[in-house]
């Protein structure tokens, strides 16, 4: 049973955004929800149409809306939402122009810039100036390649003002995984910044430009910001001097609600990353909702996400901005020179929300981090996401952390770049569990037969009805193959996310991790089928399986392999399983060489970024088998905050490799029968 840890209070409730919202709804349609959530999420899925037609008006969307909501199709993901109405992405974020800050940006370094409400609606209008005057226009993309400070921000918003689309990577991209994304989508203009920092050390990305432009001959542009104050001359478009040079453009031309906004990236493990179209009044929408209704944003409040530009929570925080609320950044290793950094800063501008990964909580927990002594006094949401939060992280929050403040864990991702299990503010908080499905998100649990499960039961996590922030569509993608492959391939035109998931008696629910052919230490996606293809290169496996198994609050990846016959799995084999071709032990090794880009369960890095763990005592083991690699970071407290594929934990613990022979495994059918749900379908299919 799962523990009570807390209750919002009822004057917390009476002036939250969704109790308003409720009783809007009540008086409207005659109906009484009392401070049941539940009542209300089955009256917004049941009622699809009305309710998100009264979230537009109470978020006070600006635009054009028609009376025609929904436009219904037979096929899941056809369905249209607003069909005839439009709206201008960046009006919506720009509503406020006075001198209160709008964002605030942190380095690692101690660099702080801040911008005004004002001076953000000016400079988006001078860089959608300079965008028009360069011939971009609808539908052009933008690809940036960029740390997380305020440029990209007001980049991004004047490509959305002129009905570009917007698609980013953050530095710690190597230069192929960027390739591999960008390529696809032939943007005309890149941005970067001339460098950035991270763990202590300068990383130069004026360097990798040549190289991404020679490989992408679709970029015709490039503009370049400076990071923090150093100038660095280079020959592209400097960001300050289109600023100085361009006319306010305060044309805001409304556009399709469905108009692509942004692209994002699956994770790449099975081939390059599928191009995930969003539509912007689609994300607007939803991403409101999740931060009003459920987050209880107000105006005027705070919000912080440890996130970087590659990440989808960098989206979801800069919607924050239609909330008319303050975002700050924070863009370096988040425990630089001391375990509190983010804290501090957390204290020192008294976030209303504290957005992390929950690896970042854990580490605070294994760290014995105390809190009791920082005034976190208007702190009134901890949001984790990234992987499940465990129980003893959530007891550890309320003991360590603050007593008297909402813990949501949340759960969803780039596919809907937006939230599916969320926190709400009228339930309990319980150890290990989700509090609820998103409102107008009509959320179940399935068998593998598709018949819904019984509270307790796990199995498959399903929506049964069509939702404004599916993807437009894929990008390169006619025949739509691939969006059909990704959600609809295991249940007829029911959306199947992929989690392993429970549904809860206290209405809420526990992820348990991917059910289809990743796995994810430490929060981290590793695709299985790169691993079965770097086995598939020793002549002496016969045949493999891949599993994730539980292990210390988080996931180890455990390799079986069933050798070929009068092969035995000696020390010798096993070494050459895990080290074949090179293993480094010494990062320093790095530093003095320069070593081309690898490929990490399916992700295009460069060794660059490992210089990046060499002052904090970790031991980088590099093991290269053909067509991939593997990493191992050795130490037992993790790492944070990356978009590529790395085992973490002890080098011996993360990879175990067992003999799986005719002795040892006398029925095949009673071992795959255990492995169920977490074997690869392409090994499904071969055997």
């Amino acid at each position: 049973m799962s523990e009570l840890l807390w209750s919002p209070s009822k004057s917390k409730i009476e002036n939250s955004n969704l109790f308003k919202f409720k009783n809007l709804i009540e008086k409207k349609y005659n109906i009484s929800f009392g401070l049941d959530y539940n009542l209300l999420w089955e009256w917004s899925v049941k009622f699809d149409e009305d309710f998100w037609s009264e979230c537009w008006d109470f978020f006070k969307l600006q635009g054009t809306k028609k009376k025609q909501i929904i436009n219904r199709h037979k096929i899941f993901h056809k369905t249209q939402f607003f069909p005839n109405s439009t709206l201008n992405f960046a009006k919506n974020l720009l509503t406020k122009k006075n001198n209160e800050i709008s964002i605030f940006f942190r380095s690692e370094t101690g660099f702080e810039k801040k911008i005004t409400w004002k001076e953000l609606y000016e400079k988006t209008c001078r860089f959608s100036a300079f965008l028009k005057k360069i011939g971009i226009k609808k539908n052009d993309r933008i690809a940036a390649y960029v740390p997380n400070t305020i440029e990209p921000i007001i980049a991004f918003l004047g490509t959305a003002k002129i009905g570009g689309i917007w698609s980013s990577c953050s530095p710690d991209f190597g230069i192929q995984g960027v390739v591999d994304r960008f390529l696809q989508i032939e943007p005309k203009v890149l941005i970067s910044a001339n460098y950035y920092f991270y763990n202590g050390k300068k990383i130069s990305l004026l360097e990798k430009i040549p190289e991404i432009i020679n490989k992408i001959p679709s970029i015709k542009h490039v503009v370049i910001f400076d990071y923090d104050n150093e100038h660095i001359e280079h020959q592209y478009y400097s960001l300050d001097n289109i600023f100085k040079n361009n006319e306010l453009d305060e044309i805001f031309e409304e556009f399709p609600f469905s108009q692509p906004i942004y692209i994002l990236y699956s994770s790449g493990t099975t081939g390059y990353p599928k191009c995930i179209v969003h539509g912007a009044g689609n994300a607007l929408l939803e991403q409101m909702k999740e931060l009003i209704l459920h987050c209880d944003v107000k105006e005027n409040d705070k919000l912080f996400y440890f996130t970087s530009t590659g990440w989808m929570m960098w989206n979801w925080l800069v919607a924050g901005l239609a909330c008319k609320s303050s975002i700050y950044l924070y863009d370096g290793f988040p425990f630089y020179n001391n375990t509190d950094c983010l804290i501090k800063y957390c204290e020192q501008h008294q976030f209303s929300l504290f957005g992390v990964s929950a690896k970042y909580i854990d580490f605070l927990k294994k760290e014995k981090f105390d809190a009791k002594n920082y005034n976190l006094k208007n702190l009134k949401i901890i949001t984790s996401t990234g992987s499940p939060l465990v129980k003893e992280s959530f007891v550890y929050v309320y003991e360590k952390i603050k007593k008297d403040v909402h813990l949501g864990s949340i759960s969803g991702g780039t596919d809907v770049v937006g939230v599916i299990n969320i926190c709400n503010p009228f339930s309990n908080i319980y150890a290990g569990e989700i509090q609820c499905p998103s409102l107008g998100i009509d959320v179940d649990v399935f068998d593998e037969n598709g018949n819904s499960t019984k509270v307790g039961e796990n199995g498959e996590l399903v929506i049964k009805k069509p939702f404004p922030s599916m993807p437009v569509m894929f990008w390169n993608d006619k025949s739509e193959d691939k969006i059909l492959k990704a959600y609809f391939k295991k249940y007829k035109n029911i959306w199947h996310h992929g989690d392993y998931i429970q549904k809860t008696k206290n209405g809420g629910y526990i992820i348990y991790g991917r059910s289809d052919s990743t796995l994810k230490p430490g929060g981290v996606r590793i695709g299985t089928s790169e691993i079965y293809r770097q086995v598939e290169s020793f002549d002496e496996i016969l045949e493999s399986i891949v599993v994730g198994q539980n292990y210390q609050d988080d996931i180890r990846v455990v390799l079986f392999v069933k050798l070929k016959e009068k092969i035995n799995l000696n020390d010798d084999l096993i070494s050459k399983i895990k080290n074949n071709m090179l293993v480094i032990n010494n990062i320093e090794k790095l530093n003095n060489k320069t070593i081309g880009a690898w490929r990490v369960a399916g992700v295009e890095i460069d060794f660059a970024r490992f210089s990046k763990f060499a002052d904090h005592n970790y031991t980088i083991r590099l093991s290269r088998v053909t067509k991939g690699a593997a990493i191992i970071i050795e130490r037992e407290a993790g790492e944070f905050g990356y978009n590529v594929s790395v085992c973490y934990g002890n080098y011996d613990n993360v990879i175990s490799i067992n003999a799986v022979g005719e002795k040892e495994l006398k029925n095949k059918d009673v071992f795959l029968s255990l492995m169920r749900g977490i074997l690869d379908s392409e090994y499904d299919k071969k055997n």
